[in-house]
């Protein structure tokens, strides 16, 4: 059974950048598709990016195309949310989910077995 734990949520002015991380324990953590979703107050939760066992990443929320990137270190066990020129409208708890990929690509499925805690962002000046 995998384990995730997220780290790197704060409170960042608009404009600017925030990494989170999220840490995998478990059997081979490397063999998980891992996405990011957020939560923001009084939303549904709603995907943000997913990146495979392989390295390809799924964009989930076309808002964050072109500020936010997903990247995985395999070594560490710890995919990472790298958010730029961030909004007051990306407040929100980040959560990261699991789910085990065989042959097929399971970002596109969006359906997680394994999830963290959350990390909270708070976009604010």
């Amino acid at each position: 059974q995998l384990q995730l734990v997220e780290s790197g949520g704060g409170l960042v002015q608009p404009g600017g950048s925030l990494t989170l991380s999220c840490g995998a324990s478990g059997p081979t953590p490397e063999y998980y598709a891992i996405a990011w979703f957020r939560q923001a107050p009084g939303m549904e939760r709603e995907g943000v990016l997913c990146i495979g066992s392989s390295g390809r990443s799924t964009v989930y929320a076309d808002s964050v195309k072109g500020r936010f990137t997903i990247s995985r270190d395999n070594a560490k066990h710890t995919v990472y949310l790298q958010m730029n020129t961030l909004k007051p409208e990306d407040t929100a708890v980040y959560y990261c989910a699991a789910v085990f990929e065989g042959v097929q690509a399971m970002c596109a499925m969006g359906r997680f077995d394994y999830w963290g805690q959350g990390t909270q962002v708070i976009v604010s000046s």
